[in-house]
């Protein structure tokens, strides 16, 4: 069952930005302990873009950086579909990283240190503002984690006739449809569906997990496969008969305890190794 955490060293607080004449409400945690200037983690909910919401943060990993390694992690209520379709929860997620930037003294974020991270559609839109940042330059990222992201707006061979828990071939076809309309399988800009880039160089370094059993199997492979011939660093490690999300619907299995240690393992050497300085 799903686990949230709480803590009393964890702070939390509420911010609203404007982003293209929407009011976009923001959860910030820290560390209480956390005395130096820290990572700051864009941290995008899932929920395959049409639910969710920020404090989704406290269900697992995002609060896990901030408990575990001080990091300062915004998380944004972006806009869902079908009520605003892409590209308006792109704008929304790539408006708070800009507000995390211009903001990070006083939310003590290392502006050196500003990463992106999310889980299924999080994880797709950390992805797609990866790109952004990389095509606009107004944000250096200095990581990205887009676990098992939701990043093809087509069927791949392991997303076509997936019949596998909490994520499926019917439930993604729903959720593709409902963010981009009528254009959900067909050509479509890299910011909507990210495997549809055409070019993965100079992309922040990366890593990202996935269960064998579901549908962004095979669609993570490829991000990872193009990722790295494009010469960046991004690493994956794979979970046999595992389904979506199974390290926060399972949080004892095994399997979960496995590939929360190596997350955290992989943050920690992000920390140590990895730096983008702002312009």
């Amino acid at each position: 069952m799903l686990k949230y955490i709480r803590d009393k060293d964890i702070i939390s607080r509420k911010e609203t930005i404007a982003v293209c004449g929407r009011k976009v409400r923001l959860l910030i945690l820290s560390n209480r302990r956390q005395k130096e200037a820290a990572p700051g983690m864009l941290w995008i909910h899932g929920g395959g873009y049409i639910t969710g919401m920020k404090e989704m943060a406290f269900l697992g990993r995002a609060v896990e950086l901030v408990r575990d390694h001080g990091a300062v992690v915004v998380s944004p209520d972006y806009a869902l579909a079908p009520f605003h379709r892409y590209p308006a929860a792109l704008e929304d997620c790539w408006g708070a990283l800009v507000w995390m930037k211009e903001h990070s003294g006083e939310l003590n974020i290392r502006s050196d240190q500003i990463m992106c991270g999310g889980e299924s559609a999080g994880g797709g839109l950390c992805a797609a503002v990866c790109l952004y940042a990389r095509d606009h330059g107004d944000v250096k990222i200095a990581y990205q984690m887009p676990l098992y992201p939701m990043i093809a707006n087509y069927d791949t061979e392991s997303s076509r006739d997936n019949h596998a828990r909490i994520w499926n071939t019917r439930k993604n076809h729903f959720g593709w449809k409902m963010y981009l309309g009528g254009q959900w399988d067909r050509e479509v800009p890299a910011y909507a569906s990210a495997l549809r880039a055409e070019s993965f160089e100079n992309l922040p370094p990366a890593y990202t997990f996935v269960g064998t059993a579901e549908p962004f199997y095979e669609e993570t492979k490829e991000f990872v496969r193009r990722m790295q011939e494009a010469g960046n660093i991004c690493e994956m490690d794979e979970y046999p008969g595992m389904y979506h999300a199974f390290d926060m619907m399972d949080p004892d299995h095994d399997l979960s305890r496995i590939a929360v240690g190596r997350f955290h393992r992989h943050f920690a050497f992000a920390v140590n190794h990895y730096f983008a300085p702002q312009e």
